[in-house]
């Protein structure tokens, strides 16, 4: 059953909206291209480039935390690839073993994350280089005082809210030494094309974010990546749905999910069995009729498309997300891109279910 009941109306009344969105968390989100610009800013302003420059680390240390950053991680994993030249290590605390030719990345909201601080402690005491975005007073900063590239937050918005912010700042970082290319600008770009797609003020058919949402709305989502990057926007995703709709859902990687079996025969059934005309008063009682497959797919290629192909076939009713098919940009901007949909998506969902915000309704799920 879906964990709540959704007011799906309020979707394309703007006034409604307006005054449940009290707190401007649409418009928060809504900041992503402008966060992506204020790092650049920032970066260049400290110097990263001058630090960072064509340095080639003997280890690449991705230091996550709760929130957010397990699912950047395994995005920038993702991007990264099997191919980079350097040993990527994703933790959640700085190993004793970091040195001078280490290079650490991380992330918090959190100015008081004490164990976080002591991480960063160890790796600037240890002579490694660290890129962290956090704020700019509290333990986590004085931790890396004078000594790591910190880059604070200059657009305001609420905790949850940065995952723009984090992910330009590895992708900053990642370019400037020669793992990655990313085109900032673009990025940047596309992140506000995406935004202004998902404003308010356009109704659901024209509003891929509120299309998106009522496909969620009173189903499960099973969000299913086709290759790791989409993964990892499942992941993110799933994050935002429970942070801001209170809807649980299943996040994995196809190939995974073929593995659950029953799960999977649920997932065909549901995605074979009712077409767009037929009566859904047939389909009562059956809870494969409460699930909504989301094949998410970033990359492109001859393999990603065959992937793509069968994946579709075996389930022809699934919705097949596939940014690239709209945005002919960069990966790593192809996935910014459908992590922001699925955030405005999400924050469409709990105003709509009264879960965030100053008007919806919210209630338990039946049984």
């Amino acid at each position: 059953m879906s964990p709540v009941t959704t007011d799906d109306s309020l979707l394309d009344d703007p006034a409604r909206l307006s005054e449940a969105d009290s707190d401007g968390l649409l418009r928060a989100a809504a900041q992503a291209g402008a966060q992506v610009r204020s790092v650049v800013e920032i970066a260049a302003e400290i110097g990263v480039d001058r630090v960072l420059a064509d340095v080639r680390p003997r280890a690449l240390l991705i230091v996550t935390g709760p929130g957010l950053g397990g699912a950047l991680a395994d995005l920038l994993v993702a991007l990264l690839g099997p191919a980079c030249p350097v040993p990527v290590v994703v933790t959640d605390q700085v190993p004793g073993w970091v040195g001078p030719l280490d290079v650490v990345i991380t992330h918090t909201e959190d100015p008081g994350d004490r164990d976080l601080a002591e991480s960063i402690g160890r790796a600037t005491r240890f002579g490694a280089t660290v890129v962290v975005t956090a704020p700019q007073d509290g333990p986590v900063a004085a931790a890396g005082a004078g000594r790591a590239l910190l880059l604070p937050p200059r657009v305001p918005v609420p905790p949850g809210f940065a995952f723009p912010r984090a992910l330009a700042t590895a992708l900053l970082s990642l370019t400037t030494m020669g793992l990655l290319r990313t085109d900032m600008d673009r990025f940047a770009d596309e992140l506000d094309k995406e935004a202004e797609k998902g404003h308010p003020a356009h109704e659901s058919f024209v509003n891929p974010a509120k299309s998106l949402a009522l496909r969620l709305s009173d189903r499960v989502p099973l969000l299913w990546g086709l290759d790791p990057a989409a993964t990892a926007v499942a992941a993110h995703a799933r994050h935002v749905l429970a942070a801001h709709a209170g809807f649980v859902c299943d996040a994995g990687s196809y190939a995974d999910a073929q593995t659950r079996f029953a799960l999977h025969r649920a997932a065909v059934r549901s995605t074979s069995g009712q077409g767009i005309f037929d009566d859904p008063d047939d389909f009562v009682g059956d809870p494969t009729a409460m699930l909504r497959v989301q094949l998410l797919a970033i990359s492109s290629g001859p393999v990603a498309d065959a992937a793509r192909t069968m994946a579709a076939d075996t389930l022809p009713g699934a919705d097949v997300l596939v940014p690239a098919e709209e945005v002919g940009a960069d990966e790593p901007t192809r996935a910014a891109v459908l992590a922001l949909r699925f955030e405005l998506a999400a924050l469409y969902l709990g105003l709509a279910a009264g879960t965030i915000g100053g008007s919806g309704r919210y209630a338990s799920a039946g049984v």
